[in-house]
């Protein structure tokens, strides 16, 4: 297979937009689990230790949280369809890509020193349009733009009628 071929498999495969994680940040994450013939949405949210393949569609996350004294992780395929959401709740600032001293640090010492961001901004994912909805989108500004015109030209046409009534002239 050629380069191409396999570059527009991997498209097929990606989310048009992810949300842009660092290391360092505390996230949570939605994720859906199927037990049986249930499906629920399951929130993780720890610390980001590692990021990997950033701008591939096999852009790995690897979060850590302690629960009940135990330290747990997790590896989420960011392009993966059972990723529903993530979102940046904290962002810390970190020198290195791959916080695996995290491990062995308990209690105070896992602290790491916040930064200011706009979550907003951050957590803001827009979604692709379709043809479908630009064509929408068009024929919406022609009405918007013809009801503004036809305003224009009644409210130019009102004064004149009032004057033309005016005790004034009679």
């Amino acid at each position: 297979m050629s380069h191409a071929t396999i570059d527009q498999v991997n498209q097929k495969y990606r989310k048009p937009q992810v949300v842009d994680v660092h290391s360092g940040d505390t996230i949570r994450v939605h994720q859906k689990i199927r037990e049986g013939n249930k499906e629920r949405t399951q929130v993780f949210q720890g610390l980001v230790i590692r990021v990997d393949r950033q701008n591939s569609h096999t852009h790995r996350i690897t979060v850590r949280r302690i629960s009940s004294g135990i330290g747990v992780e997790k590896s989420f395929l960011m392009h993966s369809p059972l990723v529903l959401k993530v979102e940046v709740t904290k962002r810390s600032k970190v020198r290195r890509n791959y916080l695996s001293y995290m491990r062995a640090l308990t209690g105070k010492a896992t602290r790491l020193s916040g930064i200011d961001f706009d979550s907003q901004s951050v957590n803001k994912i827009e979604e692709p349009k379709t043809e479908e909805t630009e064509v929408l989108e068009t024929t919406n500004e022609v009405k918007t733009t013809g009801s503004k015109v036809e305003e224009k030209v009644e409210s130019k046409e009102a004064p004149v009628a009032e004057a033309e009534t005016t005790p004034k002239d009679k």
